[in-house]
């Protein structure tokens, strides 16, 4: 298998583990708190242990030389995980994951303010038809009973803060950020505690509370390690993957159906970003011909 090809398969892989994350939150029944502590407390752990086992030490150390970049980094991810929680207990799991799926544009004007990269024409006109379509989704939550423009703010920020996570991370391009998940992911966690009520949850969930873990664990270090194989515009194109699979799965599990507005104002989303990567790429394609 060529490095491509491997790099197509681990962040593909990734993509699929990460699609049931919404639908383990809706079918968990207890308190976002609560919820996120688990989520974070199983995954971090994993991951934890793994690097331990596998790198040791010394890759924690490296992450600690990366100074602010890092720390803005490990703050940034660590306050997405419980935000995203908190967003699909608020709105519909289509409304998270469509909203969440603008991060590039956010990314973009990030980029130019804190690193003076230049934003390119292509992505200027990506966000029109992006705004347009989160204006759409904003607007159909208020004719739906299971959305709500609450929690269709925190998916917004939190899309943000993601956002303002990769563009941290990109400052320390030649060091691998993997060791700052799991210590991100157990003091968020650790942070829940007091809001949380865990001895209501495990007892009688557990099947449910652990593989939401171990999914998260699994998709979080095959996302972060494909990208190291291909290009910026292939990895957009296969998370976006995530965005039509996991209203769907929760709409085939749940019955959890996203309405009209948001169906339009996700397709109008999704059909940006697709159309600007698959540019993307094939400019990118003609330049190394």
């Amino acid at each position: 298998m060529n490095e491509h090809l491997k790099g197509v398969v681990i962040t593909a892989l990734g993509v699929l583990l990460v699609v049931p994350d919404s639908l383990f939150v809706r079918l968990i029944e207890a308190d976002p708190y609560t919820i996120t502590f688990w989520r974070n407390a199983v995954s971090g752990s994993l991951i934890l242990v793994g690097l331990l086992v596998f790198q040791g030490v010394g890759a924690f150390r490296a992450v600690a030389r990366t100074g602010w970049p890092g720390l803005i980094y490990t703050v940034l991810i660590g306050c997405s995980a419980p935000g995203f929680v908190i967003a699909i207990s608020l709105t519909s799991v289509a409304n998270v994951v469509f909203i969440f799926a603008s991060a590039p544009i956010f990314s973009a004007v990030m980029s130019r303010a804190f690193l003076g990269e230049t934003i390119q024409r292509r992505m200027v006109l990506t966000m029109i038809p992006v705004l347009a379509g989160l204006g759409l989704i904003a607007y159909g939550s208020h004719d739906s009973q299971i959305s709500s423009w609450k929690g269709d703010l925190v998916a917004l920020l939190v899309s943000a803060t993601f956002a303002g996570a990769l563009t941290a991370v990109r400052k320390v391009k030649a060091t691998s950020m993997i060791p700052a998940i799991p210590v991100a992911y157990l003091v968020a966690g650790c942070l829940m505690l007091p809001f949380a009520d865990l001895g209501a949850t495990m007892p009688s969930q557990w099947k449910l509370v652990v593989p939401h873990g171990m999914f998260m664990a699994f998709s979080t270090c095959l996302l972060t390690l494909g990208p190291r194989y291909i290009s910026s515009p292939e990895v957009s194109l296969l998370i976006l993957l995530e965005s039509v699979l996991a209203p769907l799965l929760v709409w085939a599990v749940i019955g959890e159906d996203p309405g009209t507005w948001a169906i339009i104002g996700g397709g109008v989303v999704i059909g940006a970003l697709l159309v600007s990567n698959l540019v993307a790429l094939r400019r990118r394609r003609l330049v190394r011909v």
